[in-house]
């Protein structure tokens, strides 16, 4: 009995926001699809061809590759000669300044040794002198030329007959005639008069350099227009592969790689857009539930769009091999949260937008269809988050089988086939365990009730609804009946039973606090009798907001705490309110202090668990269970319900009241039975006669 009247903004609204979500997960799978104009086709050495016949269009080259041209650059440059110029008036400079310094002579020596220095520094510049460090990088190699600019003439010249300015201070020492008076020398400090007078010329020798290296062919062959260059299957080698880059690189060159680049991105646009809205499609005509869902949408599309990301990402930085990316953790997913057709069908478009940026497609979509529908086929029945680990190990296997299949098919020679892969399909199943913890990650993200956490909930022998069953027995078990009862209404009318059940385990868990304050707790008194019936009226209504401080302590999921807060709706605690009006019949009864806080269920498990914990609750008071007053008893609670307008928020048709009302009356005519009278023994005295009137059993 949901609204009908939904406002027209809030329809577009949810259309935009579809829309934007599709359209968002178009956008990015294009973008992150590797588009290099420098590549026409995908082929690695070693494999065979995956296209038809190529036959050049063109004549073009065949450029040699960067290694080969890096040799040769190397090779040339070994020989090359660095161009220094000469500074003739270096020479008369420092002589000047020595004579300059000294005109008497050296301080202690005879004016001969002044004649000698001056010659040796003569013959020192005559040989040149070059900067020390200049100079030590040079003649790491003693066979080392360079090439001296002096005027107009260019001479080359061994690095061994040229001085550092450091060997030629040394050298000044090492002569015979100077012996005698070295040390006084020493203290005049003759390196001052020792300076470079050839100069490293940058501008000619990098332009020298750059001519030399250009004059490098970059191609060593043609290939001729009409030459088939390879077939189908052949094997790509070493020679066709430097083919085949110079073909790419001529495309490029001839402006012809723009062009080839705009039909793949239309390519890529076209396929990528139909695979998407083929789709939306599926969920449009087969799982509207999901499609009417934004959060389901969203998790559905991110999924998609994540993964042929991921491997476009792997291929354009050659990371690591794009099979160890665990794409089955996408149905996995889907299987948790959703359903196993979902599953495959978000496999198999994630796989062919992924296969539209790897080499070898067929290979790929092969290998990973299959891992996908293995995935999904261990998770069939699903009870408990360590079954992805026995999921991660079937993927790994069934992908190493599958790829052992397609290389004996490829290759009649076992020893040729691929043993490294394996090692990647291990990587990829050790990988596939990230599903365990991004799995919580998913539930808090999107808000998803998975059938592996509801099963874990529902366990009744640990946690909350332990400590229920010891605290509160009397609750337990009617929190039990509940659920039960719950369950057999979903499963006529399409609900969700397992969330309906967990639910009704847990709506009653504000008891615990006051357990001995609910009739089916009571041994005995009630303690009602010493409270006004306000005060008992709001003990009763406090066990759902304790029950909603007990689930956020114990981090129960808000879809569970939701059954806490609308199994009551914004009713009445109807016995204590009836108790006082009657109490106070001329009064203004506080309505308020009565009424529980509600909101009113708007799921139709939420609707499902309010009939059902009212008709369980009220058919523990009958006193006389017979087939009409059950069913009197039934129809009067629920009608009243309806009447109160506590569905009006809810997707629940009257239709499925209907179905919840029969199913409830027939459970509880079969909880509730009639016995079968006990015969009479002969003789047996009146007063001990069993009563011959029926009874029933509660």
């Amino acid at each position: 009995m949901s609204k009908n009247g939904r406002s027209k903004q809030s329809v577009w609204r949810d259309r935009l926001l579809r829309a934007v979500i599709v359209a968002a997960c178009i956008v990015l799978v294009i973008c992150s699809l590797p588009r290099d104009e420098k590549q026409t086709f995908r082929y690695d050495v070693g494999k065979p061809w995956a296209y038809n016949s190529f036959i050049a269009k063109f004549d073009f080259p065949i450029y040699k590759t960067d290694e080969v041209l890096s040799q040769e650059r190397d090779s040339i440059l070994l020989s090359f000669q660095p161009y220094y110029t000469l500074k003739a008036d270096v020479e008369q400079r420092m002589i000047d300044k020595l004579l300059h310094d000294y005109p008497d002579g050296f301080p202690g020596l005879p004016q001969e040794y002044l004649r000698i220095v001056v010659n040796r520094l003569h013959r020192i510049y005559q040989a040149r002198v070059m900067d020390t460090g200049e100079f030590n990088q040079l003649a790491k190699d003693s066979a080392a030329m360079v090439r001296i600019i002096d005027g107009k003439e260019v001479d080359s010249q061994n690095i061994g007959y040229i001085y550092s300015t450091r060997n030629a201070y040394e050298q000044l020492f090492i002569d015979e005639e100077l012996g005698e008076g070295g040390q006084a020398l020493r203290r005049c400090n003759l390196n001052e008069y020792i300076e470079p007078n050839i100069v490293y010329d940058r501008q000619r020798t990098e332009t020298e350099r750059n001519e030399l290296v250009n004059s490098i062919p970059a191609a060593d062959g043609m290939v001729m227009t009409g030459q088939k260059i390879i077939d189908r299957g052949d094997i790509v080698d070493a020679s066709t592969a430097r083919i085949l880059n110079s073909f790419e690189r001529e495309t490029t060159n001839r402006a012809l790689g723009k062009t080839a680049i705009r039909y793949t991105l239309f390519g890529h646009i076209l396929q990528v857009s139909f695979l998407v809205l083929l789709f939306t499609f599926y969920l449009y005509l087969y799982r509207r539930d999901y499609f009417d869902k934004p959060r389901s949408m969203l998790m559905l599309y991110v999924l998609i769009a994540v993964f042929p990301m991921m491997t476009s990402f792997v291929i354009s930085h050659s990371i690591f091999s794009v099979y160890m990316l665990p794409f089955c953790i996408a149905p996995v997913f889907v299987r948790i949260f959703m359903d196993s057709r979902t599953a495959f069908f978000t496999h198999v478009i994630t796989v062919l937008l992924c296969a539209m940026a790897v080499t070898y497609q067929y290979e790929f979509i092969i290998i990973q269809i299959v891992a996908g529908i293995v995935a999904i086929f261990s998770l069939r029945e699903l009870s408990k988050r360590s079954q992805v680990f026995r999921t991660a190990a079937l993927v790994g296997v069934a992908s190493i089988i599958i790829y052992y299949a397609l290389q004996l098919v490829q290759s009649d020679d076992e020893m040729k086939l691929d043993a490294d892969m394996y090692y990647h399909f291990v990587v990829n199943a050790a990988l596939m365990l990230l599903a365990y913890p991004l799995m919580y990650v998913v539930e808090k993200l999107f808000n998803f009730n998975s059938d592996v956490v509801l099963f874990e909930l529902s366990n009744t022998s640990q946690g909350l609804l332990r400590k229920l069953s010891e605290v509160a027995p009397g609750t337990f078990q009617h929190s039990v009946s509940v659920a039960n009862l719950a369950t057999e209404v979903a499963n006529k009318i399409g609900a969700n039973s397992l969330l309906v059940h967990t639910g009704a385990l847990y709506h009653d868990i504000g008891k615990m606090e006051n357990p001995v304050f609910f009739t089916e707790n009571q041994r005995g008194a009630s303690p009602h009798a010493t409270l006004t019936n306000k005060q008992s009226a709001q003990i009763i209504i406090s066990h759902v907001t304790q029950g909603i401080a007990l689930a956020e302590k114990h981090s129960l999921p808000k879809y569970i705490q939701n059954f806490i807060l609308t199994h009551h709706g914004t009713g009445k605690a109807k016995y204590f309110y009836v108790m006082e009006k009657n109490a106070h019949p001329d009064e203004e009864i506080d309505v308020a202090a009565f009424t529980y806080p509600g909101p009113n269920p708007f799921t139709k498990e939420q609707a499902i668990l309010m009939m059902a914990d009212s008709s369980e609750a009220a058919a523990r008071s009958l006193k006389e269970y017979t087939e009409e007053s059950i069913t009197a008893l039934i129809d009067k609670v629920i009608d009243a319900q309806v009447a109160d307008g506590f569905f009006k928020n809810c997707p629940i048709t009257f239709s499925d009241i209907a179905v919840a009302k029969n199913v409830i009356i027939d459970r509880l005519k079969n909880v509730y039975h009639t016995r079968i009278a006990y015969p009479e023994e002969a003789g047996q005295t009146e007063q001990n006669k069993p009563s011959r009137k029926k009874h029933f059993r509660r």
